[in-house]
């Protein structure tokens, strides 16, 4: 079974972990409405996807 001879560096082993960092969910804007919406979903706020409208969008309810 192969054995590393020496010990990886601090720097080598930071290199390697400097692509572990937490990224933000990308967004794109909603061709219908505008609203940022992940890609390859059902926009939330219009209900379209593929320029077709897949769910009804509910009405927005007053704030009490």
């Amino acid at each position: 079974m192969a054995v590393p001879k020496q010990k990886q560096s601090h720097a080598r082993t930071n290199k390697r972990r400097s692509q572990h960092r937490v990224r933000p969910p990308a967004t794109r804007a909603c061709p219908q409405c505008g609203e940022p919406r992940l890609p390859h979903r059902v926009c939330g706020v219009c209900g379209t996807y593929a320029g077709r409208e897949v769910i009804a969008p509910e009405p927005l309810e007053a704030a009490e």
